[in-house]
């Protein structure tokens, strides 16, 4: 699934999507955590634990500590799963639907 599903189409000379909102992802009594080792990846986490490796950008906005840049994760650094990609993908959907 996109993340840019959520986001609207401009309809200017060119168009183009609107940049996206990531909201802040509140943390949740029944969200996972784990300790990232050599090789993890953020779409190889969401591919695990969501079923959906596009999914990855879930993980990513609950981790703003981590680089942006790539999906791979040091080896070390404690990841926050979100509990339910529902409740994230609905925040998201909200947040650039307002725009």
């Amino acid at each position: 699934m996109s993340r840019y599903k959520y986001t609207s189409v401009q309809q200017n000379e060119v168009p183009h999507r609107n940049t996206l909102i990531y909201p802040a992802i509140p943390e949740h009594s029944e969200d996972i955590y784990v300790i990232s080792t050599v090789g993890d990846r953020l779409d190889i986490l969401a591919s695990n634990f969501y079923g959906d490796s596009s999914l990855w950008w879930i993980i990513a906005a609950a981790n703003t500590e981590l680089r942006r840049d790539t999906l791979t994760v040091s080896p070390g650094v404690q990841v926050r799963i979100p509990y339910s990609k529902l409740e994230v993908i609905t925040k998201i959907t909200e947040e650039n639907n307002q725009r």
